[in-house]
């Protein structure tokens, strides 16, 4: 599986923005996909995501805020995030994997595939 993450870019506080997560190479039926971020200086952090059953899941900071979606026909992820804050300033990769069990899709080291990353800048 190859994923190709887009839509990064520079908003201001307040904002919204929508990336995507294209794969390619074959089905997404059956991965657990998830969206991750890493901001400078820190760890990689799970943001949103899907097991492989489409059950989701968010992290704290952006319940309410952002929503991730998929469309498995297209083999596309979304993450349409809202009201953006400066401190959600980061790189944000998508990755999917087969093996991923329910109890680790915020784990980032579960993940086999991954995308190459997009920046989101917010400014205050």
């Amino acid at each position: 599986v190859q994923l190709q993450a887009s839509g990064g870019g520079l908003v201001q506080t307040g904002g919204s923005l929508r990336l995507s997560c294209a794969a390619s190479g074959r089905s997404l039926n059956g991965y657990a996909m998830g969206w991750f971020r890493q901001a400078s200086g820190k760890e990689r952090e799970f943001v949103a995501g899907f097991n492989r059953s489409g059950g989701s899941a968010s992290a704290d900071s952006v319940k309410g805020r952002f929503t991730a979606t998929r469309d498995t026909a297209r083999r596309t992820m979304y993450l349409q995030m809202n009201d953006l804050k400066p401190e959600d300033t980061a790189v944000y990769y998508c990755a999917a994997d087969r093996s991923v069990i329910a109890s680790n899709i915020r784990t980032q080291s579960a993940y086999d595939y991954w995308g190459q990353g997009t920046l989101v800048t917010v400014s205050s």
